[in-house]
């Protein structure tokens, strides 16, 4: 269930942006509850995580795509360093992936994937959260 909106400035250089609001929704994996934003439409995934200098332990944003598909994640704009784990649509994670700030390198879903979790990096490692794990309350 989406409950809250996040804000997000967004400054581009010689554009003036609005402020790019995301739902959010409470996740579980195992014992741990995420408070997640929601990025389910294009400009929201698009946009994702760039420009945040930080984020709290057990925060971070789902990526829904609606329909199983090849994605991958980058990290353009993207001031700190996270894991995503790529997830089918039950939620059931797939692979995880290490992202550096500020690359332009491709992290992809080893399959397709119907939903993608960002999260701080190592965020899943500590957590002995791992493939085949499944988060649940992801938003439908």
């Amino acid at each position: 269930m989406l409950t809250t909106l996040a804000a997000v400035a967004v400054a581009l250089p010689g554009q003036a942006q609005q402020l790019q609001k995301f739902p959010t929704t409470t996740l579980n994996a195992g014992l741990y509850l995420i408070k997640a934003e929601v990025a389910s439409t294009e400009a929201q995934r698009e946009q994702g995580l760039m420009f945040r200098d930080k984020m709290g332990a057990n925060e971070g944003m789902v990526f829904a795509f609606g329909a199983p598909a090849g994605v991958c994640m980058w990290m353009k704009n993207t001031l700190i360093p996270l894991s995503v784990a790529f997830m089918d649509e039950t939620g059931k994670i797939i692979n995880i992936e290490e992202m550096k700030e500020q690359t332009l390198d491709s992290h992809c879903a080893s399959k397709p994937a119907t939903y993608a979790l960002e999260m701080n990096k190592g965020w899943f490692k500590q957590k002995n959260i791992k493939p085949g794990t499944v988060i649940e309350g992801l938003p439908r």
